[in-house]
């Protein structure tokens, strides 16, 4: 326990030192969304039977929570590989269990202050209920995780930041972008549809903004029970890159 809290503590203080640039930053840039969009359309489109304005908001928190947390893991990892400061998270006698929850954590906690942030501002744009806080709390924790594991393999995968930025580029960014954050699926023709449901994002974001409003594209029971199969697979995955310590000690 020693050994997961302080390494908790030095990813906590790594993010927290900068907030202006990884909490304040992200909060901005999501603001700008909803700005704009909420702007042009709320007048026009309804989703749900809820204003345009207020369907945005649960998407661009989610959407928030997932990029940081994932940021988190994911450029301390590589920048701890290209300064050689890897060397002194691997030498003590830290469990590769340890390790993951430590980092996962960390990020889950950027990742929960950031939508925080901009949960909080958007309350200024529009009426938000909340039907349900736990479905909330459970989806924020558990995609927030599976976002800071993924983050956990990108960072031990990659070299260099180009290719850090590449993997957020081309995967990452459209995962999000294009998971319903914005729309329901249902406007979308039959075959973008299907599409979506293949991209474990959209469930994410559905069942998080389930628990607003009590209404969403697929079961939120359904969603849920995605998103926990897919945290499962990627922290088995990441465990077992740790243990066996792949590109982390040669």
């Amino acid at each position: 326990m020693i050994g997961f809290l302080t390494l908790f503590y030095k990813e906590f203080l790594r993010f927290w030192k900068v907030s202006f640039q990884t909490v304040a930053a992200p909060v901005l840039t999501a603001l700008l969304y909803l700005l704009i969009f909420g702007h042009v359309l709320d007048a026009h489109v309804q989703v749900h039977g809820v204003p345009y304005t207020s369907f945005l908001i649960p998407g661009l928190v989610m959407m928030q929570v997932l990029q940081n947390a994932f940021a988190n893991s994911s450029s301390s990892l590589i920048q701890a590989k290209i300064t050689g400061s890897i060397v002194f998270v691997l030498l003590p006698p830290i469990p590769y269990g340890a390790f993951f929850a430590a980092y996962v954590l960390a990020s889950v906690v950027r990742g929960l202050l950031v939508g925080l942030g901009v949960l909080l501002a958007s309350l200024w744009f529009a009426e938000l209920s909340l039907v349900s806080p736990l479905w909330v709390l459970a989806f924020a924790l558990l995609s927030g995780a599976l976002f800071g594991a993924l983050g956990m393999i990108a960072g031990i995968w990659v070299e260099k930041f180009d290719q850090l930025a590449a993997f957020q580029n081309f995967l990452i960014m459209p995962l999000t972008m294009l998971s319903g954050v914005f729309y329901s699926i249902y406007s979308l023709p039959s075959f973008w549809q299907q599409l979506s449901h293949y991209n474990p994002v959209f469930y994410m974001i559905d069942g998080f903004r389930y628990g607003f409003f009590g209404a969403s594209d697929v079961a939120p029971e359904f969603s849920l029970a995605v998103v926990v199969a897919c945290l499962a697979v990627v922290s088995l995955l990441t465990l077992r890159l740790l243990q066996q310590g792949w590109k982390l000690r040669t």
